[in-house]
């Protein structure tokens, strides 16, 4: 059920528990579970924390611990399937899910007693009604007694025709059932950012820190950085802490000599979407970008050569342009931020800036929250064998904090290597012709071997490999039918085991909405199939498969969306 009072419903009823806290591996999951860690040592609240990267990593976490505790606390996983299905918790366990994955699944939103859903109200989420999905057993009950023989003849017609008609009506019923359930679960989609909630959270207890206000920043920039929610969303949101922003750090504005050696200052800014651009160096930053690679068209001679004009039209020498960003002229970083939009618009790139934020630790340190997103992304999906995935989960929740700047730089320095990374690849699937259309949709296969392919085996990586690879497509193909299509992209997962990671990608066309169907897709072509598929991950759109198994996969998956 979703609670509607998160003080009264979620928070006082942990507070003087010890609780167990399930976070998945995403930037917008490790956010919140700062606020909720900052707000449990305000408390003293007892907590123990897993980070899980899939169901498979839940269930056997769960089966763990499932005798030492009662409350168990769920961050963006959960919500999207029949939780006490899976688990088979209890009848006294309660878990509470903060999820941002959509649509929310209908036993968990009826379920009174044992699903909590800490998830805003406000969010579109058209619950199908209760009585369209669920029926009473005693429905289909028989109550008839007659006493003379004549009567008992009459009353067993009665009864036969009565039985035929429940019969028909329960068939109704369920095909009408089958169809609001898949119109209500055929697309999967991303809510209100769980940092966000959290923070919601602090503020409603009053114990709102600036910390946490920029941990629900960089929670949201995350489902910016990934395409998760809409443009509208994202600008609606920032609006809502831009509101806090102006609430906490009012002290300090247009009064630069404020800033003390320790003191952390959040602003609003209307800065590039260049990635990291204010840590590397203005002619990487720009070839890195998705978004100005693709309309440069970056992986081609043609492409190289309209960059530079760009740079000449903004008349920045190239020497200022490739040296780094920090030991540029002064004189020119002034108002670098109206040239390059200036011409950007020139070029035919009208969203050059975008709303975001901007952090100030003392007077050296300086971040905008997308290159906190970028690092903590980097060091959680790091494809270094130096330590198991709980390793890289602890180093990037510790970069998040401001004591750890060198963690936060060091992230940094690996998102610097994933995005080259991700434009090589690229342009050698481009230059190549590696995207094949494969009717209803794109198909695009990483091989064994490629460089850098262990970077994208990790279901984010990938994921936003595929999203920046479709829009790099859609700028280079003349073919207007294949400009509207979606994407399905494998990368080798695991050698030893002959799996491959599949991610689908809605066509950019549907930005508007970002809705994703590829997860009902997946599942039917793996049943008629008899594919060997691990639904694993949190996200539908993304699954682990046989390698052998890929072609008739694959098939199935076009005559399905044909």
């Amino acid at each position: 059920m979703f609670v509607s009072d998160f003080r009264k419903e979620f928070y006082e009823v942990v507070q003087s528990q010890r609780v167990f806290l399930f976070v998945a591996s995403d930037v917008d999951a490790l956010c919140a579970c700062k606020i909720l860690q900052a707000l449990f040592q305000c408390d003293h609240v007892q907590y123990t924390l897993v980070p899980v990267s899939g169901w498979q990593e839940l269930e056997t976490a769960f089966l763990e611990h499932k005798e030492q505790f009662r409350y168990f606390i769920l961050i963006n996983c959960g919500a999207n399937v029949d939780l006490l299905d899976i688990l088979q918790p209890d009848e006294d366990t309660v878990f509470f899910v903060c999820d941002t994955h959509r649509p929310v699944n209908v036993v968990n939103v009826y379920n009174d007693t044992q699903i909590k859903l800490l998830i805003k109200q406000d969010d579109d989420l058209e619950v199908p009604a209760y009585d369209d999905i669920f029926r009473d057993e005693e429905d289909s009950g028989s109550d008839s007694d007659g006493s003379e023989p004549s009567e008992k003849r009459t009353r067993l017609e009665e009864e036969i025709v009565e039985r035929t008609m429940r019969r028909r009506q329960r068939q109704e019923w369920e095909a009408r059932r089958r169809d609001i359930l898949f119109d209500y679960e055929q697309y999967e989609y991303h809510g209100t950012s769980s940092a966000m909630v959290m923070f919601e959270l602090a503020w409603m207890l009053s114990k709102d820190l600036n910390d946490m206000l920029w941990w629900a920043i960089v929670g949201l920039t995350d489902q910016w950085v990934q395409d998760k929610i809409t443009q509208m969303k994202y600008v609606t949101d920032v609006g809502v802490l831009q509101r806090h922003v102006s609430r906490h750090n009012h002290r300090n504005e247009d009064e630069e000599n404020t800033l003390s050696v320790d003191c952390t200052r959040i602003s609003f800014e209307y800065d590039l979407r260049l990635a990291l651009y204010q840590h590397w160096s203005l002619h990487d930053s720009l070839c890195n970008t998705s978004y100005t690679a693709a309309r440069f068209k970056l992986w081609s001679v043609h492409g190289q050569k309209r960059l530079q004009e760009f740079l000449a039209d903004m008349g920045l020498p190239l020497k200022q342009v490739k040296q780094k960003f920090q030991a540029m002229d002064i004189s020119l970083k002034e108002n670098l931020r109206e040239m390059i939009e200036e011409s950007a618009n020139k070029f035919g790139m009208k969203d050059m800036r975008v709303q975001t934020f901007s952090i100030h630790f003392g007077f050296k340190h300086k971040f905008l929250a997308s290159d906190v997103v970028f690092a903590t992304m980097s060091l959680m999906e790091s494809p270094e064998k130096d330590g198991s995935g709980t390793d890289h989960f602890i180093q990037a929740l510790d970069s998040l904090s401001r004591s750890n700047l060198d963690k936060l730089y060091y992230g940094l320095e690996l998102a610097k290597k994933q995005l080259r990374a991700t434009q090589q690849t690229i342009a050698s699937c481009l230059c190549t012709n590696l995207v094949i259309s494969q009717g209803p949709f794109l198909y695009c296969s990483l091989m064994e071997g490629t460089p850098d392919v262990m970077l994208f085996s990790r279901p984010v990586s990938l994921t936003l490999l595929s999203k920046h690879l479709l829009k790099s497509f859609v700028c280079s193909t003349k073919n207007r039918r294949c400009k509207l299509l979606p994407l399905v992209m494998a990368a080798p997962l695991s050698m030893e085991h002959g799996t491959v990671t599949v991610v689908g990608i809605p066509p950019e066309t549907d930005s508007s909405d970002r809705k994703n169907f590829f997860g009902q897709a997946f599942e039917k072509a793996a049943e008629s199939t008899s594919s060997r598929m691990l639904h694993n991950h949190f996200d539908l759109s993304v699954i682990e498969l046989k390698a052998e198994d890929r072609s008739k996969f694959l098939d199935a998956l076009v005559s399905l969306l044909s």
